[in-house]
C-alpha cells in the first residue's frame, strides 16, 4: 500500500511525508477526503510518535480529514489513534487471487470494455458513484504503471477500474460502476477483462482492498480474504 499511495498522491497533485517507516499521502486537492489522505506505517511506536506531527502537517496543508490505515489486531495503535481524537470509519478487507486460479463472469454481449486512460472520466464516475459531492474528487493524471478499464453500455461509460503494476502483482483500485447500471455484474465482468489481460501478461497474482459492497464481486472472481483493516479517521470539526 504505501507504494501505491505515493503514486496516488503524485497523480492527485499532492506529495508525501515520511518518517521513521510512517509514510502520509498528503493531497490538498481532496482536503475533505481522508481516503486520498492516508497514512500508512510498518511499526507501531514510530506511528504513535508520530501522530502530532502528522495531524500538524496535514493541518499546514489545509486538510480537513485523514485516516490511519490499522490492521486489525493493532489494538495498541488504535486506542493512540482514538485517545488523539480519531474515530473509526471503515473496516474494508484485504484481499489477493492467484491468477491461475482467476473465474472469469459470462460475457455481457451489450457490455463493451476498453482500455483507456481518460483519467477526468475515472475521477467523474468514480466520484458519482461513490456519492461524493461534485469536486470533491481530486483531479487525476495519468500515474506510472498503471492501465485503466472503462465499461459502456449503448455508448455511454458506466464503469471503471484502475491495474497498477507492481512486479509480479497487479493491484487493483477504482472499481466503481453508475448506480444506474448496478445489478448486471458490470464490475465484476470488467475487473475479469482486466486480470485475464494482465495474466496474459505474465502477472501471477492481484490484490486489491474491498468495500463491503465490493468484497462478493470479488470473491466470485476467486479473490480470497487475507486480513482485515481499519480506518481510524480524523476529521476537522464542522
Amino acid at each position: 500500500m504505501p507504494p501505491f499511495w505515493r503514486v496516488l498522491a503524485e497523480g492527485t497533485g499532492g506529495g508525501v511525508w515520511e518518517s521513521h517507516g510512517v509514510s502520509a499521502a498528503i493531497v490538498p486537492g481532496s482536503p475533505k477526503r481522508s481516503f486520498f489522505n492516508s497514512v500508512l506505517y510498518a511499526d507501531p511506536a514510530p506511528l504513535i510518535d508520530s501522530i502530532d506531527g502528522l495531524a500538524a502537517a496535514y493541518a499546514d496543508a489545509g486538510i480537513e480529514a485523514w485516516t490511519v490505515w490499522v490492521p486489525e489486531g493493532d489494538t495498541e495503535v488504535a486506542e493512540a489513534l482514538e485517545a488523539a481524537g480519531h474515530r473509526l470509519d471503515a473496516t474494508p478487507r484485504a484481499m489477493a487471487i492467484e491468477l491461475s486460479g482467476l473465474r472469469l463472469p459470462d460475457p455481457d454481449p451489450e457490455l463493451e470494455i476498453r482500455m483507456d486512460m481518460d483519467m477526468e472520466l475515472l475521477r467523474v464516475i468514480n466520484e458519482t458513484a461513490y456519492g461524493f459531492p461534485e469536486g470533491d474528487f481530486p483531479p487525476m493524471t495519468e500515474m506510472p504503471d498503471t492501465a485503466g478499464y472503462l465499461a459502456s453500455l449503448n455508448g455511454t461509460t458506466v464503469g471503471t477500474t484502475l491495474a497498477w503494476d507492481r512486479g509480479e502483482d497487479v493491484e487493483i483500485t477504482f472499481v466503481a460502476t453508475l448506480p444506474e447500471a448496478r445489478g448486471r455484474g458490470i464490475a465484476g465482468r470488467l475487473l475479469g477483462h482486466a486480470l485475464e489481460r494482465e495474466r496474459n501478461r505474465g502477472k501471477s497474482a492481484s490484490t486489491l482492498v474491498a468495500t463491503k459492497l465490493g468484497y462478493p464481486v470479488y470473491e466470485k472472481l476467486g479473490y480470497q480474504y487475507v486480513g482485515g483493516l481499519e480506518m481510524w479517521e480524523r476529521r476537522k470539526p464542522a
